[in-house]
């Protein structure tokens, strides 16, 4: 008989490859699949996520996971064995009649969602969203008693392992009482200098696309394992072999889409440099949570890709794509274009200053929800007044209110803060990076992010799961995640 580790090695794999089979189904639905495709796409979702959740959840896992623990031998061998363990206490905890209903509620609200999104009408996914929060509190109870802790903390673990709420709460406690004094003086230094002015439009999709592929390119996307496409929300997909990024146009501001692309392709990066061979298809060979993934899209985006000498370089490629001309497509004018500080409506567009924001709104309205304490019909007034109370605006509509992220429409209730947490660690990881190699900055400042990306591997990227969140920051940066690091980063950027 093989040992009881390689049985459970097997299982995981097993659970890994139909993981991979529906993360391009979800991209397919979000991308290409036509609406008449709805109904039975969500049937095979359905299966998918069945047999997956089967596959890891057999009446003698807790006998194999308790024979395996004397068999393991080396860091990686243990740390696998404990991060299959943390999937089965989720999975054990949710009955296949659950994994089965959520999945095809989750399918069925997304398809309403992109509907009703456009046409500003929340009532109309109001009924299936209810149907998933629903079926995403029974889910939570059900993980909170296996794991021992709050509801909340429960879903929050499937997106950040061991991430809680108190320790959120605190965080962005600290970052509520910062930001509405910051962002009031960063709009006044912004007014005290010349306004940034966006080069004047039409700005055509397809010169838009080739513009994006260049940059993404120059990142170290891999177009051999990767493409690049559209849909209503952006976000990135697949698999480490065939990753998936997408964008979403506007024709009249070029730098929306194309830092949307440079995010996709921070988390394309991270997927790309996750561990090969044996340790490929295990969970100790996934990405480290969502915080960390995160933090690797928002590096890109925020810390490297707004610096003055990415612009330096990029300037001449979007003047050569959009054949721009003048002042307003000069260096400095784009650093300002780039960095501008502004009280919007539309998070994925938020400049970094207000996008806590955006992210602690969001937090405290889903917790909410999650622990009954307000009434799902109740959001959109309840999302209006976050608005006011931390950003000084009202959504005029639901559009651009609590109908714009796809997330609760999907099934993904737990994961907002991970965002906040990882423009955070992207600070805290991109200033170790420039002081460990000096090469970098010069590096990005030629269009040259090998020494950048090499730092990556080495710190995040290859260890995977092999380390807790905490554990890789203090190695690749000496301390654990510190909210100064972030407060002193946005001063020296908006301030000085």
């Amino acid at each position: 008989m093989p040992r009881a580790y390689d049985q459970l090695e097997a299982r995981f794999k097993k659970a890994s490859v139909l993981g991979d089979a529906l993360s391009v189904l979800h991209w397919d639905m979000a991308t290409m699949m036509p609406d008449g495709g709805a109904e039975a796409r969500a049937e095979q979702v359905a299966l998918l996520k069945t047999l997956a959740h089967q596959a890891v959840t057999g009446d003698d896992m807790a006998d194999l996971l308790a024979a395996a623990e004397t068999e393991v031998t080396g860091d990686w061998e243990r740390a696998n064995l404990r991060e299959m363990r943390r999937d089965w206490v989720h999975a054990a905890a949710v009955p296949a009649g659950l994994v089965d209903a959520m999945a095809k509620a989750e399918s069925a609200c997304e398809m309403v969602w992109r509907q009703a999104r456009p046409n500003a009408d929340f009532a109309a996914v109001l009924p299936s969203l209810r149907e998933i929060l629903s079926l995403t509190i029974q889910a939570g109870q059900a993980k909170a008693e296996a794991l021992g802790v709050g509801i909340y903390d429960a879903l929050l673990d499937q997106y950040e392992p061991d991430g809680r709420s108190a320790d959120i709460d605190a965080v962005f406690a600290d970052l509520e009482g910062f930001l509405p004094d910051f962002i009031a003086q960063a709009l006044d230094v912004q007014a005290a200098r010349p306004p940034a002015r966006l080069p004047a439009g039409p700005f055509p999709i397809e010169r838009q696309k080739e513009l994006g592929q260049r940059v993404m390119a120059t990142l170290g996307f891999d177009f051999h394992c990767g493409r690049q496409d559209v849909s209503a929300h952006p976000f990135c997909g697949g698999y480490p072999e065939d990753v998936r990024i997408t964008t979403r146009y506007n024709v009249d501001d070029f730098a929306s889409a194309l830092m949307g692309v440079i995010h996709e392709t921070g988390h394309a990066l991270y997927d790309f440099g996750l561990p090969g061979g044996r340790w490929r298809t295990q969970p100790v060979g996934r990405a480290r949570g969502m915080q960390m993934h995160e933090s690797q899209s928002l590096l890109m985006e925020m810390q490297a890709c707004r610096s003055p000498g990415f612009l330096r370089y990029a300037a001449p490629l979007m003047q050569e794509a959009f054949d721009g001309d003048g002042p307003d497509w000069g260096t400095d004018n784009l650093y300002r274009l780039s960095t501008q500080v502004k009280r919007g409506f539309i998070r994925v567009d938020a400049d970094e200053c207000t996008y806590p924001a955006h992210v602690i709104i969001r937090y405290g309205l889903e917790k909410s929800l999650i622990e009954g304490r307000m009434d799902l019909a109740d959001l959109p007034e309840a999302w209006n007044d976050g608005y006011r109370r931390l950003l000084g605006i009202t959504p005029p509509d639901d559009r651009v209110g609590c109908l714009q992220d796809i997330h609760w429409y999907g099934g993904s209730w737990g994961y907002f803060p991970t965002y906040t947490l990882g423009a955070m660690t992207a600070a805290q990881l991109f200033g170790a990076a420039k002081a460990a190699d000096p090469d970098i900055e010069p590096g990005i400042a030629r269009g040259d992010f090998a020494p950048l990306l090499a730092w990556l591997r080495a710190n995040v990227h290859g260890k995977a799961s092999s380390l807790s969140t905490r554990e890789i920051l203090i190695a690749a940066t000496g301390k654990p995640l510190d909210s100064a690091v972030f407060k002193a980063h946005l001063q020296r950027r908006y301030l000085d």
